[in-house]
């Protein structure tokens, strides 16, 4: 068992039923009034995004899971193939238990989370950041520099869609944050 103080981000907790993850979290404490923990809870089967405020120091039961480290393969019709890095056991997982599945490329790293007592796998976690090459983006404009905060959108070689600065030209490596879908920076050769 876990209380709200034990509360963090990407957590898989068991909550009316069914399993989720705390996407997000908020502690408030009020001048008046007892204290609560404000959550977004994603339904791990269904993907849906829920919000629940929970009593500051109320108990929840904490799903076990493991992050094991897997490879993907590649993507027919029965779904995205995987390879456990340890034992190179392989295995096809549904597509909604892939975050972000356009941003993954052919012998990538995951993790991928499963339920202990069922041995069940639950998601796939694409690592935080995954340098692209931008395949097609439109030129920039002379006088655009990298101060400039307005987006254009350019292709990268997985086929994806990103938002990236005016200054981005096509060829050019780049950062991409997987969990916002969203440019960091240039990528350092």
């Amino acid at each position: 068992m876990a209380t709200t103080a034990d509360f963090r981000n990407g957590m898989c907790i068991e909550y009316n039923g069914q399993l989720v993850t705390i996407v997000q979290f908020q502690h408030v404490k009020p001048g008046k009034g007892p204290a609560f923990v404000r959550t977004k809870l994603k339904n791990i089967s269904t993907g849906r995004i829920l919000e629940n405020t929970f009593s500051s120091g109320v108990k929840v039961t904490e799903a076990r899971v493991e992050h094991r480290p897997h490879q993907f393969l590649y993507k027919d019709d029965m779904g995205y193939h995987f390879m456990n890095s340890e034992t190179f056991e392989q295995m096809s997982i549904q597509e909604q238990l892939v975050e972000s599945p356009d941003l993954m490329r052919e012998g990538q790293e995951v993790d991928l989370v499963y339920h202990v007592d069922s041995e069940t796998p639950l998601m796939v976690n694409l690592p935080q950041f995954v340098v692209f090459e931008i395949t097609y983006t439109e030129p920039g404009v002379r006088g655009d520099t990298s101060s400039t905060n307005s987006l254009k959108s350019a292709t990268i070689d997985t086929g994806a869609t990103i938002m990236v600065p005016l200054f981005i030209e096509q060829g050019e490596r780049i950062k991409v944050d997987t969990k916002e879908r969203s440019y960091v920076e240039r990528a350092k050769e």
